[in-house]
């Protein structure tokens, strides 16, 4: 690795990382401050299936060793990564607003988040739980274990580049696995240095392997194809639906469970009694944080009818008061650029795809250049890819309402009533976050059994995730899998029966049972007359 001096810092040089050795081969990738893209932030190699697979190879050595060492010691190596995370956080936050263009107070949360994960997962090594079963026969004992499965292949995205990351990483090497892990190609500055943060804290080299490069027909394809070879015994995904129902199939013809946490349309609902000051914050917020490139963020704004003119009126005002700019100079703002181009042409055609379905724009005019000005608009704006604030009045059916956009627009949605927001925040393939306000308790009830999501705020946002809480979704949102928490440990292990036989016999289960067998009745009726 090495550095040298850019725009806004130092742009630095790396490898992939295999086996604790750089790999210097493939061909050389740049990545740019999305903000101003003058500012070179990083340089790296695009790895081959050949690397790939000597990446996996390592990993398999690895595993053999760390399996072995003890929970216990493979959660001090994680108490130990929450110092370092600690301690660099600052130079952490600064790297993530200069790679992916974020704001300096998501950044930082984002750094926390890992922290708090590493925190969580160190205990849980003394916490491996498996149970002592009893069992059906004299002299024999039942014993249930959680072993690790393998070397795990990783992709994820870049709008979370710690965060989702170490939801993967943390307790996949807590249980014992070793990684081939493939991070977003906008995001490879931040992943290596993450990685050598872990080896700081003692991972010992390979266990987690890091291989630089882009996804489809790229590095990350090879990655998925891997799976074919048995390279893998366990894949994990964040990204688009479309990616991760190919690697469902590929995973599943290998029968490989994979953990693929997908995209999202997440219904806000504001109902006729909700305090209107708190839903416009959190409506606002749940659609323009991080520009709305979250899988969470809220797509479509369900409003109740007895309050929709008022709360499309004042959520029209707060929109307009958004800033938007460059958050390396402007840290005060709402958000900065797009992450890359790719998001950026979705985010353009949904403004065709809208007047195509005779969507109504009540706001927002696509990119925002010096001909076409966004008034709060703070830096240059020909510097990177940003976009206004956009707001949609749509109807359920309409491809706006039913497709994830992932950039800042949202689509307010007129509803009359808790039954029919219900039905209308279920319409759409997705089901991965929602959120309802109401100060109706049984609203709220009938919102949180009636609703089709893997996850319900009531009077909080759809977006925003506690590291020892369940995060997944259901329908095209993800297959059932779950991050996070003490749930996450059923993606990372399998169940290890185990029975112990003291008699010196063989003893048959079902066939030798001594079952007790009821003695004959008595007839209580005639006794008592």
């Amino acid at each position: 690795m090495r550095a040298f001096p850019s725009k806004y810092g130092n742009a630095l040089e790396f490898g992939h990382l295999i086996g604790g050795e750089e790999v210097y081969e493939g061909e050389a990738l740049e990545r740019r401050n999305p903000s101003d893209r003058e500012d070179l932030v990083a340089r790296f190699p695009e790895g081959t299936k050949d690397v790939l697979r000597r990446a996996a190879r390592k990993a398999r050595e690895a595993f053999l060793e760390w399996s072995r060492t003890p929970a216990p010691v493979r959660g001090q190596v994680l108490f130990n990564l929450v110092k370092v995370l600690d301690r660099e956080k600052p130079t952490l936050t600064r790297l993530m607003v200069r790679e992916v263009g974020k704001t300096p107070k998501e950044a930082a949360g984002d750094v926390q988040e890992a922290i708090d994960t590493a925190l969580f997962f160190a205990s849980e090594g003394r916490r491996l739980y498996g149970q002592t079963v009893p069992s059906e026969m004299p002299h024999k004992e039942l014993f249930t274990f959680r072993r690790p499965l393998g070397v795990v292949g990783m992709i994820t995205a870049g709008n979370f580049p710690i965060a989702v990351p170490s939801w993967k990483l943390i307790p996949a090497v807590l249980a014992g696995n070793a990684v081939v892990w493939k991070p977003s190609d906008d995001s490879p500055a931040l992943s290596y240095i993450f990685v050598k943060l872990f080896e700081e804290a003692g991972l010992p080299p390979g266990v987690i392997n890091v291989v630089f490069g882009g996804g489809k027909g790229s590095t990350g394809q090879g990655m998925v194809e891997l799976m074919d070879e048995g390279l893998f015994q366990k894949f994990a995904f964040t990204g688009s639906t479309q990616v991760g129902r190919w690697i469902g199939e590929v995973a599943g013809r290998n029968l490989i469970r994979p953990t693929l946490e997908l995209g999202g349309k997440n219904p806000l609902v504001v109902m006729r009694d909700a305090d209107l000051d708190l839903a416009l914050e959190g409506a606002w917020w749940s659609a323009f944080a991080t520009g709305g490139q979250r899988c969470t963020s809220a797509g479509n704004l369900l409003v109740d009818a007895p309050i929709y003119e008022e709360f499309k009126r004042r959520f029209l005002e707060k929109v307009e008061a958004t800033l938007v700019g460059n958050p390396l100079l402007h840290p005060e703002v709402t958000y900065g650029p797009f992450i890359n181009e790719r998001l950026f042409a979705r985010w353009q055609d949904h403004y065709r795809m809208g007047e195509g379905d005779g969507a109504r724009l009540l706001f927002g005019r696509g990119r925002i250049t010096r001909e076409n000005p966004y008034p709060r608009f703070l830096g240059d704006p020909e510097a990177g890819l940003y976009g206004w604030p956009t707001v949609w009045e749509v109807r359920p059916g309409m491809r706006l309402f039913e497709e994830e956009i992932f950039g800042p627009t949202i689509n307010l949605v007129r509803v009359d009533g808790i039954e029919e927001a219900i039905e209308v925040a279920n319409s759409t393939p997705y089901g991965l976050s929602s959120a309802i306000y109401t100060q109706n308790r049984h609203w709220a009830y009938l919102f949180k059994v009636g609703i089709r999501a893997g996850m319900t705020s009531v009077n909080n946002a759809t977006v925003g995730a506690e590291a020892h809480l369940p995060f997944g979704g259901v329908k095209a949102s993800g297959n059932g899998a779950r991050e996070s928490g003490i749930w996450v440990l059923e993606e990372y292990t399998y169940w290890h029966a185990v029975n112990e036989e003291y008699s010196g016999r063989l003893q048959l289960a079902q066939m030798d049972t001594g079952y007790v067998r009821p003695k004959a009745p008595t007839p209580w009726g005639e006794v008592l007359g």
